[in-house]
């Protein structure tokens, strides 16, 4: 996919070339916006080892909650496929919606009405100003891929989450998927 065919619902997969960004290494971000006031973008493969509860103790769900990116991290965001439960959100893409009522959010997580394949949260997100998302794509720092779960993406595991999109790409990218997290330790 080219920088062109980038939308809201696309993937981008940090290209092996940049491995030494601490943040952004090995990252999967699901794109929540991209339009002419920049874009917006969830990474979905990087839990933090503390729960939604231990941030929120008034949630007694023990979610998962992920490094959505360096902006805005003292920020809780959340995706889910779920609209008819939680209003006010808004359609990424593909069955998948951002926010939306956040009291509610919280009686539907501590009735058990939402399970971990319905919601994921993030603490900050992934933000780049107007245009600066397509230059980083004609510098070859992303792969943009389309999102093949659709909205069973919300229930998809972290672990070797990159990994798993480079060998679907194929080609020269099956060689990097198996390279060392860092290499100077191989």
């Amino acid at each position: 996919m080219s920088a062109k065919q980038l939308e809201k619902g696309s993937l981008l997969l940090a290209e092996p070339a940049i491995l030494g960004d601490a943040t952004f290494a090995r990252a999967v971000i699901l794109v929540a916006e991209h339009g002419n006031e920049g874009s917006v973008g969830f990474m979905l493969n990087k839990p933090f080892s503390f729960t939604l509860n231990e941030l929120v103790p008034e949630i007694k769900a023990k979610f998962k909650l992920y490094n959505g990116g360096p902006v805005e991290e003292d920020n809780l965001y959340f995706i889910h496929n779920v609209p008819q439960l939680i209003p006010n959100s808004v359609e990424i893409s593909r069955g998948i919606y951002w926010g939306g009522d956040f009291e509610l959010t919280k009686n539907l997580l501590n009735s058990g009405q939402l399970s971990q394949h319905n919601i994921r949260f993030f603490l900050g997100y992934s933000g780049w100003a107007t245009s600066q998302l397509n230059e980083e794509l004609a510098a070859n720092s992303w792969i943009v891929a389309p999102n093949q779960y659709n909205d069973a993406l919300i229930g998809v595991s972290a672990t070797n989450l990159w990994k798993k999109q480079l060998l679907q790409l194929g080609g020269e990218y099956v060689l990097w998927s198996n390279a060392p997290e860092n290499p100077e330790l191989n």
